[in-house]
């Protein structure tokens, strides 16, 4: 494995993770009625930390590779749709906005996972956790802009 790709990515990473700390959850977000197997805060910094980590891992075992366009093209795909999701989801407080960019952020990983298994092993092992992360994701965005229907977003306007 490259050391100098594994930091490009894991930069990367941290640089989409960056909005995490810029649109934390807040008080509002404790506020939203939410199903009872929504993991409780201190799995998310766990989760995501762990998932950058494996996924610079796997950028980093496939990065040099002949035929990694479609891997490296859905890796840049999915950070991209990640860093949309929290600006949406808690700093504008679209609910449904967010699960829209959650589709494609869905279809991203599925697709890194896939095209990363068909170059290397142990790089698509790595995208595994972070499927089966956006799979809860996904469906807690759901459960959550269903129980709260209510649920106004913020007026740009207003601001």
């Amino acid at each position: 494995m490259d050391l100098v790709l594994f930091s490009i990515f894991l930069i990367s990473c941290g640089a989409a993770g960056a909005t995490g700390g810029v649109f934390p959850p807040g008080p509002w977000y404790k506020t939203l009625n939410k199903p009872s197997w929504t993991p409780p805060d201190w799995v998310f910094p766990v989760a995501w930390t762990t998932i950058y980590l494996l996924i610079s891992f796997a950028g980093a075992r496939i990065g040099g590779m002949e035929g990694n366009g479609y891997a490296l093209a859905f890796w840049a795909m999915q950070l991209g749709f990640s860093t949309l999701w929290s600006p949406v989801f808690f700093g504008l407080r679209r609910l449904r906005g967010a699960l829209i960019i959650m589709v494609p952020l869905w279809l991203a990983v599925l697709g890194a996972t896939l095209t990363n298994f068909q170059l290397d092993f142990w790089a698509g092992l790595a995208f595994v956790p972070y499927l089966v992360w956006v799979t809860v994701a996904a469906a807690l965005n759901f459960t959550v802009s269903q129980m709260n229907p209510d649920q106004k977003p913020i007026d740009l306007a207003s601001l």
